[in-house]
């Protein structure tokens, strides 16, 4: 083949992607739509539609009712599911790729764990003296980072590879989650009750300061990772051609690492502990349009708000007026998702 038949072939096949990325942006923004007219009191879609573009068309009438429920309760609540699952989207495939682990999210590294032991903590033993919608969000935040750190610490030795990282997330995996269970066991059922709520991962305390927070962070991380997505994709060459090529790899890991682990823990920390989508997410955008992190980055960030989006619609949909946790509903698709990676590498092998 010549070298411009090749380069058409390229060129067809990066088309391919930004087609199927676009794709998953038309059925994120369809879910959302639906996110945001489901509820105790279902609403058109028409007026959706509606009072969303009042917001850019003045000459737009909208009924007053109606616009008070989508912008004050509806809309952050849609949006958040966006944001989150962006957010956690891309820290899985960040994760995955620096650790080249298919199993390795912010999940099964233990930061959402921290985040969990953090939140409970907080209403085990007061607030210092904060109003409690403040003091839960920064108690997992810092828990997440002081998580994050200890992977620091590790990741910054000299010839500790990726594989032990992940054990090293594993064991505190298992360490906050014995921890959760003891201050459970020994707080009162009403405590536990809390606690308990708060793991199951809920939108539905989104407002519009805490989801500028984690769209401003989002942007920013998500924004800094793709930057490097030339780096990332020379490290799934391999370790060594990514050093021949000029890549300090202690300085990428550090980085990725850091800049995953704020992303992830001021999403969770609004919304609680939400599993499987750092999981699922990369793997379903690996196989759409492969290990390119100009196109994997993106997709799984696409890909992971779609999921979340649609988990959100479903956790009020399967019981007209009631409201089941999202992070249920993340669990039931993700586990059985989880399985079929365990059994399809088995069957690879």
């Amino acid at each position: 083949m010549s070298v411009k038949s090749i380069l058409l072939a390229h060129r067809q096949k990066e088309r391919r992607k930004v087609l199927i990325m676009v794709g998953v942006g038309i059925l994120t923004f369809v879910s959302f739509l639906f996110d945001v007219a489901t509820g105790p009191s279902m609403i058109p879609l028409k007026s959706v539609i509606e009072v969303i573009a009042s917001h850019f068309f003045s000459e737009i009438v909208v009924e007053p009712s109606v616009a008070i429920i989508v912008n004050d309760l509806r809309l952050p609540i849609a949006l958040m599911a966006l944001f989150v699952g962006c957010a956690l989207g891309a820290g899985g495939a960040g994760i995955q790729t620096l650790l080249n682990n298919p199993m390795a999210s912010p999940y099964t590294l233990g930061l959402a764990a921290a985040s969990g032991l953090g939140a409970s903590l907080v209403i085990a033993f007061g607030t210092l003296g904060l109003p409690l919608l403040f003091a839960v969000p920064l108690g997992a935040f810092v828990m997440t980072m002081l998580a994050s750190g200890v992977l620091f610490v590790f990741a910054s030795f000299r010839n500790f590879g990726s594989s032990m990282l992940v054990l090293v997330g594993i064991a505190l995996l298992f360490l906050f989650q014995s921890i959760l269970s003891l201050i459970q066991y020994l707080s009162s059922p009403e405590v536990s009750q809390q606690i308990l709520f708060w793991l199951f991962g809920s939108l539905q305390k989104s407002n519009w300061i805490n989801l500028w927070v984690v769209g401003g962070v989002t942007f920013v991380c998500a924004g800094i990772l793709i930057a490097n997505s030339w780096q990332l994709t020379a490290l799934k060459l391999g370790e060594s051609k990514a050093l021949s090529m000029g890549i300090n790899l202690s300085r990428l890991r550090l980085k990725v690492l850091i800049l995953i682990s704020i992303m992830t823990a001021t999403a969770i920390s609004f919304v609680g502990v939400i599993g499987f989508i750092g999981l699922v997410a990369p793997h379903i955008a690996r196989m759409v349009v492969g290990e390119d992190q100009r196109f994997f980055l993106p997709s799984s960030m696409l890909i992971g708000a779609c999921f979340l989006s649609i988990s959100s619609v479903l956790s009020k949909a399967i019981v007209m007026g009631a409201l089941f946790p999202v992070g249920i509903i993340t669990s039931f698709v993700g586990v059985p998702f989880f399985f079929w990676i365990i059994l399809s590498r088995r069957n690879l092998c």
